[in-house]
């Protein structure tokens, strides 16, 4: 077990070749730890198989704060992947993330964090996308999609700003493209999910690793895959035991 046992609240950043971005990590991050809601707080850096110089700024970054964390993936994954990692070695009662590119604000948690004793995961809503035409059009024709699948009422899923209880976060089926389905994946395992207005910034630096095939038809053939997992997923209560019976 790493030392985030000892937080209230671990902030998740997943990156992929993002050393441009390294800089902006810290000083977002560095800025926020200390007026978190829920204190203490610390962040938890997941390399994803980078092939950059990403990973060694990172870790000198961690080795100027006692909260700065790292953990580092043998190969890409993908950011499914990076952000189980992150939800399998994050130990703290609450857990948030946020995406390398911080065109979200770390401060924003605490506007969600307002919300995480009721529900299981509060997930930010971009209200002002700073994207082009091409991002937005394509983010709303895939929510769009997405819900009618999923019916999960959640009009952003895509924003990287999210609070979740660690113990439902580490329940959840994780599988490659499963990121865009978090809000829906935890109403299926019978949590709720508030929706909490955020700011949103543009690119400042590094490459988006999304496109038009990424963002639009692997998102369309992982809506079936959802509907099978949703079919075929158990969920149990136990009744009655004779468990810890003297």
């Amino acid at each position: 077990m790493n030392s985030t046992c000892d937080y209230q609240f671990t902030v998740i950043v997943p990156f992929y070749n993002e050393e441009e971005n390294a800089s902006a990590m810290e000083t977002n991050i560095a800025a926020f730890l200390p007026v978190c809601a829920k204190s203490p707080a610390c962040v938890l850096f997941v390399d994803d198989g980078s092939t950059d110089k990403g990973p060694d700024l990172v870790k000198d970054i961690c080795s100027r704060h006692d909260d700065f964390f790292f953990i580092s993936l043998e190969h890409n994954t993908g950011l499914s992947g990076a952000l189980k990692a992150g939800f399998d070695n994050c130990f703290s009662p609450y857990l948030g993330y946020i995406d390398a590119d911080f065109q979200t604000d770390a401060m924003d948690f605490n506007l969600l964090l307002q919300y995480a004793d009721e529900y299981e995961m509060v997930t930010g809503v971009r209200a002002k996308r700073n994207d082009n035409f091409v991002k937005r059009a394509s983010s709303r024709f895939a929510n769009a999609f997405r819900r009618v699948f999923t019916h999960d009422g959640v009009s952003d899923t895509g924003c990287p700003l999210k609070v979740m209880r660690t113990d439902v976060a580490r329940r959840l089926p994780m599988f490659t493209g499963m990121h865009r389905f978090l809000p829906a994946l935890v109403q299926m395992a019978g949590g709720k999910v508030k929706q909490v207005e955020v700011r949103h910034y543009p690119r400042t630096a590094g490459r988006s690793k999304y496109h038009l095939f990424n963002r639009l038809l692997g998102p369309l053939g992982d809506c079936f895959a959802y509907r099978w997992m949703k079919k075929r997923y158990i969920d149990y209560k136990i009744k009655d035991t004779t468990e810890n019976e003297q």
